[in-house]
């Protein structure tokens, strides 16, 4: 890690937390137990044009940018419950499209304090409602911002790539 003194940012204290809690347990990281979930990028054209935005939110509990994801659900496919999700944590709607296109990983803290490692399928959702009543408004703060940006503002590099390269399919 980089320290301050060379221009990098210090480790949060969370994350040393899962950290060390995941040197703890290395195990979990080569005996399958990553765990799926499904986001959606979501983004927009710009004034009718061909520029593209995308939707970044924050987190509920650290306030770090992210984008909208969430667990599988029961009885829905997982470009449904991405859809559900970008609605639930951000109150877009729009046309989503059934094929990942990517995946990330990152580490998260369950609600009992231990860390598992995910693996993020993302479903590109093509924003044509943006609704004021939606389950976690008020909870999180929600930026359009251009790829470049929205890749600057999140924490996972396998993310950041992902939308540094995002280009829409079909329109």
């Amino acid at each position: 890690m980089k320290s301050k003194k060379d221009g990098g940012k210090p480790a949060s204290p969370k994350s040393k937390h899962l950290l060390q809690q995941l040197a703890r347990t290395p195990e979990q990281l080569f005996s399958n137990a990553f765990r799926s979930q499904y986001g959606a990028l979501c983004f927009r054209y710009k004034e009718g044009g061909h520029e593209i935005e995308v939707l970044v939110i924050t987190s509920r509990d650290s306030g770090r940018w992210i984008v909208p994801k969430g667990w599988p659900m029961k009885g829905k496919e997982p470009h449904e419950a991405a859809a559900i999700e970008a609605w639930e944590e951000a109150g877009v709607r729009g046309k989503v499209r059934r094929a990942p296109i990517g995946r990330y990983t990152y580490l998260k803290e369950l609600d009992d304090g231990k860390v598992v490692p995910c693996v993020v399928d993302m479903f590109q959702v093509e924003v044509k409602e943006i609704g004021n009543e939606f389950k976690e408004r008020g909870q999180r703060r929600l930026d359009w911002v251009s790829l470049d940006e929205a890749a600057r503002r999140v924490r996972e590099i396998e993310l950041k790539s992902l939308l540094v390269n995002f280009r829409p399919q079909g329109k």
